[in-house]
């Protein structure tokens, strides 16, 4: 059974801008080539090979763009993340490697350069979507990671809910 369930997406105004972007040059694009029949100087390629090149990849990264999503779930057997398109399946954390398990708040920028999936030496790994909270897991193997949440009350309670269940087992 779910206790805790979040969905984040990436829904901040400079990937929305980006994106925009994106698609604005992609209709651009598809405007010069099939409707005006011309290249604009070196910006496009007038192959088709390199219009297809150039089709595919905005359209392949508009769809990342609008796919990238965190999903966290805990339960009674652990802490569930699964950050999308690059997890296939959950990944699960369960209660008896954690050795610390807290909500806090931190520095995106500082801490780990930026959000998303990102891997640092000094703070291990973090999985955020946007904002300045996450779920800090220390794992006993001295792994860390973090992740994002916007749920930051109801993760502290339903967390403290399981770790004292599982104090109380030891």
């Amino acid at each position: 059974m779910r206790v805790f369930q979040e969905t984040q997406k990436f829904n901040q105004w400079p990937m929305r801008l980006a994106s925009l972007g994106l698609l604005a040059f992609l209709l651009y694009s598809l405007y010069q080539w099939f409707v005006a029949k011309t290249a604009v100087g070196n910006v496009l390629p007038e192959d088709t090979a390199g219009q297809l090149i150039v089709i595919v990849v905005l359209a392949l990264t508009l769809l990342l763009f609008y796919q990238l999503q965190l999903k966290t779930e805990i339960d009674e057997r652990g802490i569930h993340y699964r950050f999308l398109p690059f997890h296939f399946k959950n990944k699960t954390i369960p209660w008896e490697a954690i050795k610390e398990c807290y909500v806090r708040t931190y520095s995106p920028l500082m801490e780990y350069g930026g959000w998303g999936y990102r891997i640092t030496i000094k703070n291990g790994k973090a999985f955020n979507v946007s904002g300045d909270r996450g779920i800090q897991l220390v794992l006993k193997s001295g792994k860390k990671i973090l992740i994002g949440t916007q749920k930051e009350s109801e993760a502290t309670m339903i967390i403290d809910r399981y770790l004292k269940k599982k104090n109380e087992r030891i």
